[in-house]
């Protein structure tokens, strides 16, 4: 892993850097930066025992993101000048030289570029707004809003001044219910106790209710269950709960992760979160992970809501992310009879916390019968 993470700081000091007409002792000083901003993921290792929980003060964070951030958009633009070389050498039949100047603008670009990505990567999200038609719904719930929080990853990017923001602006949303769809943090409980605290301000009139994302399994999975209860969150392993108008139903169902059972828990059961639903009732289900989404509508689900995916960060890398999730990636998706909707994330890892095109998102669903 660290010699692919090393692949694109190879190329940005052979091809970019040593070409420029620069001193040696620059080249020499400039070289070892880029080794170090290369090995950020290694360093969070050191400094935690865990690559997702890199436990340096936040400025050191949001610069090794921009370093890091910056270095791989740099060997994707210096290959792109690579290649265009070439490809002119071989029209041209003779080699072609790459102006200082397009390496010198290549550099300044992917800086830029990475400073743009991390600015939008931290800050405090707006609400989007989303209506969604449910077939089967209640008059009774027409209109219900549903706020989602998604892919928090409170860790050191994302302390207890960020979270508390975020509290204030959910709670400000007024909405019927809040729901987060996983991934909270990044880091312990003992790390992550006093940035994670404000969650227990959320407030809702039908309650906030919540599911695990994959880094919960990475830390101590039982203990994090344990402390998000104690926050007040409702946490749905497999389970549902309904909320009601009157005589009118609607069903919150929520699934573990897929990646539980490789962390030894119980992995995503859709039967037994759905069991003993009232009938009839529409279901509106919480899976961190999108790609079991055509299984959910075949079961008669309405609407899922989903995050994990980070909307795939920017242009290309979206495209890769979605291989890996059955095609899902940002946004609302038509899955059969059922509506998939994929948040972008609240928060980001902070292993690369970089966002061009794919902004963070608190999500506010307005519900219509359908």
């Amino acid at each position: 892993m660290r010699l692919i993470l090393a692949l694109p700081c190879l190329i940005v000091i052979l091809n970019w850097l040593w070409p420029l007409p620069l001193p040696v002792w620059v080249k020499v000083s400039a070289t070892i930066l880029l080794i170090v901003a290369s090995q950020f993921h290694f360093l969070s290792r050191l400094s935690s025992g865990s690559i997702f929980a890199p436990e340096f003060p936040r400025p050191f964070v949001i610069l090794f993101n921009w370093a890091f951030g910056a270095l791989v958009l740099l060997a994707f633009l210096q290959l792109a000048l690579d290649l265009g070389a070439l490809a002119a050498a071989l029209v041209q039949w003779r080699p072609v030289h790459i102006p200082d100047s397009a390496r010198a603008a290549a550099g300044g670009l992917a800086g830029l570029l990475a400073a743009a990505g991390v600015a939008q990567a931290v800050r405090v999200p707006p609400i989007r707004d989303v209506t969604i038609a449910i077939p089967g719904l209640s008059p009774a719930f027409d209109g219900y809003q549903l706020l989602q929080l998604s892919d928090l990853h409170v860790s050191r990017l994302f302390p207890t001044a960020w979270t508390e923001a975020v509290v204030a602006r959910a709670n400000a949303a007024d909405a019927d219910l809040i729901v987060v769809t996983g991934d909270f943090i990044d880091g312990s409980v003992s790390m992550r106790r006093a940035d994670i605290a404000p969650l227990r301000n959320l407030r809702a009139p039908d309650g906030v209710f919540a599911v695990p994302g994959n880094h919960e399994y990475f830390f101590d999975y039982a203990e994090w269950m344990r402390h998000l209860s104690d926050l007040g969150l409702h946490m749905l392993l497999n389970a549902h709960a309904v909320i009601t108008r009157g005589e009118a139903h609607l069903v919150l169902a929520g699934v573990t992760d897929l990646s539980a059972p490789g962390h030894g828990e119980c992995g995503p059961d859709l039967d037994a979160a759905l069991e003993g639903r009232p009938p009839g009732a529409p279901v509106v289900l919480l899976d961190h992970q999108p790609r079991e989404a055509r299984v959910a509508a075949g079961r008669g689900v309405a609407l899922q809501l989903s995050g994990h995916t980070h909307g795939g960060m920017m242009p290309g890398l979206d495209r890769l992310v979605a291989r890996g999730n059955s095609g899902f990636v940002s946004g609302r998706y038509a899955v059969g009879g059922m509506v998939l909707y994929v948040s972008n994330g609240t928060g980001i890892w902070p292993g690369f916390a970089l966002r061009l095109g794919s902004p963070s998102e608190m999500t506010r669903f307005h519900l219509r019968t359908g």
